[in-house]
């Protein structure tokens, strides 16, 4: 823990002590608070009395599966986190195997701010904070060869993966559609079948502009702090390269009920977009703006349906009404946005 510290610049410190807990419900990984103690009289600033400390669970050998998500959290925080504008945590270290089974991140504790819940939702002023603090993470690397630099764990889409993805979608549609056939609305359980049918095509037309993706940009990756701004991104497994307001219609769909939804989107897809500008995002308008929001929107049954059916933390009724929970609003701003429809005619 010394060791981290200097290197992430706390400057000359000895830790003589610690205890920890277990923190969250990582499904990927395991999170620890860890309480410290110093030589001397204390820590000098900036040295933290606490710090989250991330890393690997289970079976290392067993990995395969999450391992990519590793590579990539390690990866933002290594390397991408100090050339954005979205709050994250301070990242005292970051350091990953060689296989990338094995991985630690010593972050800056948050506390007291807490996590957001996809079942309780948010106010639309939480919301207005959480999209404006997306546009910090999208404006930087908007539409930037920078991001090939990262070609070596920033993986983007080809069209054998956008293919395979398509196959994969509609294969966990049909048993999502099937496990929850009692709960479903109809009508929900059509938008879903024919959003998975064309996330082939979706993936292509989402290809420009292009910028960091979270990828899982909802409530439950947010922290909230206890009164007024300042909500933090966490949770960085899913990053990726591709449209930006597949991170924006994903949050808005998922975060707010849809009467709350339908009456402020405009005004918050227009506040997003006025950070992008405020950023230095140039030539891309607000009507643009509001147009890929709407493509988006598929972004919520892919992440939805594929983290649901082949999530490997132990099903239960929570789980099962954040994932419904999650669904339905998608669905409900698919159907009130046409975005089928714009999918499917390649506007």
């Amino acid at each position: 823990m010394t060791a981290a510290l200097r290197g992430g610049g706390a400057g000359d410190v000895t830790v003589t002590g610690l205890r920890y807990e277990p923190v969250g419900t990582g499904q990927m990984g395991s999170s620890y608070r860890f309480h410290l103690e110093y030589a001397g009289d204390g820590a000098a600033a900036p040295a933290p009395r606490t710090v989250v400390v991330k890393m690997g669970a289970g079976d290392p050998a067993s990995r395969d599966v999450v391992r990519r998500g590793y590579r990539n959290e390690v990866g933002f925080y290594a390397r991408l986190a100090a050339s954005v504008q979205i709050r994250v945590p301070r990242c005292w270290q970051a350091a990953i195997s060689a296989d990338s089974r094995l991985f630690t991140l010593v972050l800056a504790d948050a506390h007291p701010a807490r996590a957001g819940s996809q079942e309780a939702g948010c106010d639309v002023e939480q919301a207005a904070d959480a999209v404006r603090n997306l546009a910090g993470l999208h404006a930087p690397f908007w539409n930037s060869a920078l991001l090939d630099a990262e070609s070596s764990w920033l993986e983007r889409s080809d069209d054998a993966a956008r293919a395979f993805m398509g196959e994969l979608h509609v294969a966990a549609t049909a048993e999502f559609v099937e496990r929850y056939r009692t709960r479903l609305e109809p009508a929900d359980a059509d938008t879903l079948r024919r959003a998975a049918a064309l996330t082939y095509r979706w993936q292509v037309a989402c290809e420009s502009p292009y910028s960091l993706l979270h990828g899982d940009y909802r409530l439950d990756n947010l922290l909230f702090p206890a009164d007024g701004p300042g909500v933090c991104a966490v949770d960085w497994q899913t990053l990726s390269i591709g449209l930006p307001a597949r991170d924006l219609a994903y949050f808005l769909a998922t975060a707010l009920p849809s009467d709350e939804r339908r009456a402020h989107e405009a005004d918050l897809v227009a506040s997003y977009h006025r950070r992008l500008v405020e950023l230095g995002v140039t030539g891309y308008s607000a009507a643009d703006c509001f147009t890929d929001y709407r493509r988006g929107m598929l972004h919520g049954p892919l992440i939805t349906v594929l983290g649901c059916v082949y999530a490997t933390a132990v099903r239960t009724d929570s789980s099962d009404r954040m994932f419904l929970s999650m669904a339905r609003g998608a669905c409900a701003a698919i159907r009130h946005l046409d975005s089928l429809e714009l999918v499917a005619s390649g506007s």
